[in-house]
C-alpha cells in the first residue's frame, strides 16, 4: 500500500512515516514546515518528501490512503482535493491503533508536561531489559537514533498527546490508543487553541482512563491536585502514585535528590530499592525517572534492571541539549514553551552550574503562548535566569514589553539578528547560553555560535 501523509515533519507524523515504512508499505508525505531534526530523520530513512501542499502531489505519488495531520484544516488545498476526489483518508493516531496497537500491551506516558522525555527513558529502559519495545515519540531519543519503530510484540510505548486528533475527529490523540500501562505525569491548562478551560482536558484525559483495563495500571502524580481530581471523577484500574516531595504520600518516591537532581534513591513502599547516578539533570527529570521505573516495573523489569539502564540514558534532542562550547560558552537548546517546563529547566541547569551566569533566550512560539493565555506566569519562570532576551515574532497577540518590566536584566527585540548581536557583545567565558522555543527559533542555534566562533 502506498501512503502518502499531509504534515509528515511533525513529531508525530514523522514517526507515522516511519513505522508504517518499516511495516511495508510505501510512504511519502507533504509538508509546508520544514526543519531538522524531523526533516534530516526521514531523508536518512529514504521516505520521498514534497514541500507544500499543492494537489498535484496526489498526482505525484498515487496514494491508495492519505494520513492526515492534525496541523491540516479545511480550506487546505490538499484536503479539499482528498475530499473532492473521494480518497482513502484517515488521522494518524487512527492509523495506528488499527494497524498497530490492537494486538501490543501499549504503556502511554501522558500530562502537560515531560511525555517526550518519559516515553524515551521507557522505551530505553525496555530496550536495555531485552524486551525490544516498539514506540512513537514525540522526538528524537538519542538512544536511538529514530522517533518510531516497529519493535517486537507485545510492548509499544507511545507519548499520548491530549492534543486532537484531526479536523474530522476533535478527539485527543490519547484516546485511540487504549492504554494498558498509563502514566500521567501532571495536568495543567495548555492548548488555549482547542481547550477553553482545564476541565475541558480533564474531559478528555478522564475519556482515556475510561478505556484503561482493570488488569491494568495508572500512574500517576501524587502531588498533583488536579489528577487527584482527574481520578475522583472515576476510576476502575488499580492506580500507584509518585513524588519527588517530601511529605506526600504516594507508593514510588525519590528521596535524598542532589541539588542538580543528578542522583537520587528510588523508594518503592517504604523500601529503598537503589540509587541512580545519571547524566540528567532537574526535578523534573527526577519524576519522568520515576514513572518510566514504575511504568517498566509493571512490565515486568526490576527496579535494579531499571536504574542501570537509566545511567546510560541519553536524553532526547532539544531537552536541555548541548549544541556547541565556544570560548568557554556554553549554548544550550530545550523546547520549554510554557511556564512551568521554563521554571523546571532554568531550576535544574542552576542546580548544575551553580552561580555561572545563565542567559535565557525565548521565543514565544506555541499556539497558547502565542495568545498570551500564560503572559503573568511568564516573568517569574524567567526569574531564575541572570539575563533574559525575547524574541517578539511577528503576529504575536500580546507585546512582551510587559514582562521585560517585570524581570531587572531582560530585553525584547524583534529581529533574529538583533538577538544574536546583543548575545555576541555580552556573552563571556563561562555563560550558559540557553535557547528555548518549539520551533526553529529563524535557526538562531547555529546563527549564535557562528557569531561566537567569530569572535
Amino acid at each position: 500500500m502506498h501512503i502518502h501523509i499531509l504534515g509528515i515533519c511533525g513529531t508525530f507524523m514523522g514517526g507515522i512515516a516511519l513505522l508504517a515504512r518499516e511495516a511495508g508499505h510505501q510512504v511519502s508525505g507533504s509538508d509546508a514546515n520544514v526543519y531538522p531534526p524531523m526533516s534530516t530523520q526521514l531523508a536518512q530513512q529514504g521516505i520521498k518528501l514534497l514541500e507544500g501542499y499543492q494537489p498535484e502531489h496526489l498526482e505525484q505519488t498515487k496514494p491508495d490512503m492519505v494520513v492526515i495531520g492534525n496541523v491540516m484544516s479545511r480550506g487546505n488545498p490538499m484536503v479539499e482535493a482528498v475530499l473532492e476526489r473521494g480518497l482513502s483518508y484517515t488521522s494518524g493516531p487512527e492509523w495506528l491503533a488499527r494497524h498497530l496497537l490492537q494486538e501490543r500491551w501499549v504503556l502511554a506516558v501522558s500530562g502537560t508536561h515531560g511525555k517526550t522525555s518519559t516515553a524515551s527513558m521507557l522505551a530505553w529502559v525496555l530496550e536495555y531489559a531485552g524486551l525490544a519495545p516498539g514506540f512513537l515519540i514525540g522526538g528524537i531519543p538519542q538512544n536511538f537514533g529514530v522517533s518510531a519503530r516497529f519493535g517486537k510484540a507485545p510492548y509499544f510505548v507511545v507519548e499520548a498527546d491530549e492534543y486532537d486528533t484531526a479536523f474530522f475527529d476533535k478527539r485527543s490523540k490519547f484516546v485511540h490508543y487504549r492504554p494498558r500501562t498509563l502514566a500521567i505525569n501532571n495536568l495543567e491548562f495548555d492548548h488555549a487553541d482547542i481547550f477553553a478551560s482545564l476541565e475541558d482536558i480533564e474531559r478528555q484525559f478522564h475519556h482515556m482512563i475510561r478505556t484503561v483495563p482493570p488488569n491494568g495500571q495508572i500512574i500517576y502524580n501524587a502531588a498533583d491536585a488536579n489528577i487527584r481530581d482527574l481520578l475522583a471523577m472515576g476510576c476502575w484500574t488499580p492506580t500507584l502514585g509518585f513524588t519527588d516531595q517530601g511529605g506526600c504520600d504516594a507508593n514510588w518516591k525519590a528521596t535524598e535528590i542532589s541539588a542538580d537532581g543528578s542522583e537520587f534513591d528510588v523508594e518503592l513502599d517504604g523500601q529503598n530499592q537503589g540509587r541512580l547516578k545519571w547524566a540528567l539533570i532537574g526535578r523534573h527529570n527526577v519524576q519522568n525517572a520515576l514513572v518510566a521505573i514504575s511504568a517498566a516495573f509493571h512490565a515486568g523489569v526490576p527496579v535494579a534492571k531499571s536504574i542501570e539502564a537509566l545511567t546510560q540514558f541519553e536524553n532526547v534532542k532539544r531537552r536541555l541539549e548541548l549544541k556547541a562550547e565556544v570560548h568557554g560558552i556554553r549554548v544550550y537548546d530545550d523546547f520549554a514553551h510554557h511556564p512551568t517546563a521554563i521554571t523546571t529547566t532554568l531550576a535544574g541547569l542552576r542546580g548544575r552550574v551553580g552561580a555561572q551566569r545563565i542567559i535565557a533566550l525565548l521565543e514565544p512560539r506555541s499556539n497558547t503562548m502565542r495568545m498570551g493565555v500564560h503572559k503573568d506566569e511568564l516573568a517569574a519562570s524567567l526569574s531564575g535566569a541572570d539575563q533574559v532576551v525575547l524574541y517578539q515574532p511577528p503576529g504575536l497577540d500580546w507585546s512582551l514589553e510587559d514582562t521585560v518590566s517585570r524581570l531587572t536584566n531582560a530585553a525584547v527585540y524583534d529581529s533574529i539578528d538583533a538577538i544574536v548581536d546583543s548575545v555576541k557583545q555580552n556573552a563571556r567565558q563561562g555563560d550558559h547560553i540557553l535557547i528555548m522555543s518549539n520551533g526553529a527559533f529563524g535557526g538562531i542555534h547555529h546563527r549564535l555560535v557562528e557569531a561566537l566562533n567569530a569572535g
